[in-house]
């Protein structure tokens, strides 16, 4: 089967290979980026698959998300996956916390993720597969973190988690399940050159989950290989 799938960060890593197995598969792909100008890949990718079609957009911009909103009115959406974010600066153990950065990766992490909820709310409930995906961490997670640090970033995908869970409830009654995703440690500019995993090998197994995803599991925050992660 296929539909149509709408991914925020498509300019490269993760969201840019994502978009490209779905387009693969015939699933129409609104490919969001930040700016379309730098976004060659992305191009590339479009000029290979007239589905996917690019969209410039800023997902902490909220006038430009809510034009956007307004030009897709009508259109089903059947997933929306917030894969767009920020890491902010590394190193930030105790002591060496910048507020504004924290700040800033809120926004990208957090907020940004809900208003797109919002926005596109309508899309995705008339849509057949009725789904939202956030990119989580599991470094987010409250019960597996042993080696404290990390404000900025954990912070971030922990308050992520808790959307996530507020929607799953919010949003059932309309048929809309909502997951939290943990990709793996990738080989991206984010995960660095050391990780462990392929950002092919990551978007894969991410995809399955996407696909067969439903009310039953919404609500929960699942690892790339399918496995549960503690909240």
């Amino acid at each position: 089967m296929s539909g149509t799938i709408m991914i925020t960060g498509c300019n490269r890593g993760i969201g840019l290979e994502l978009a490209s197995q779905f387009a693969q598969d015939g699933w129409r792909v609104f490919a969001c980026c930040r700016d379309l100008k730098k976004a060659e890949d992305l191009q590339s990718l479009q000029a290979e698959f007239p589905r996917v079609q690019p969209l410039q957009l800023d997902v902490t911009d909220y006038d430009q998300m809510i034009s956007l909103g307004k030009a897709l009115h009508g259109e089903p959406i059947d997933i929306l996956l917030n894969n767009a974010g920020y890491y902010g600066p590394k190193g930030t153990s105790f002591g060496q916390v910048d507020r504004e950065e924290w700040r800033r990766v809120l926004e990208s992490n957090t907020i940004a993720p809900y208003m797109m909820a919002e926005t596109f709310c309508d899309n995705v409930a008339a849509s057949e597969y009725k789904l939202m995906a956030m990119m989580s961490s599991k470094v987010g997670s409250i019960a597996d973190n042993r080696s404290g640090g990390g404000y900025i970033y954990r912070s971030s995908k922990t308050a992520l988690n808790q959307v996530v869970k507020s929607l799953s409830i919010d949003l059932k009654e309309r048929g809309i399940a909502v997951l939290a995703l943990h990709p793996g440690w990738v080989q991206t500019a984010m995960g660095g050159p050391g990780a462990l995993i392929s950002a092919a090998q990551s978007t894969k197994a991410l995809k399955k989950i996407l696909v067969g995803a439903d009310l039953g599991k919404s609500g929960h925050f699942y690892n790339y290989d399918g496995s549960e992660i503690p909240w």
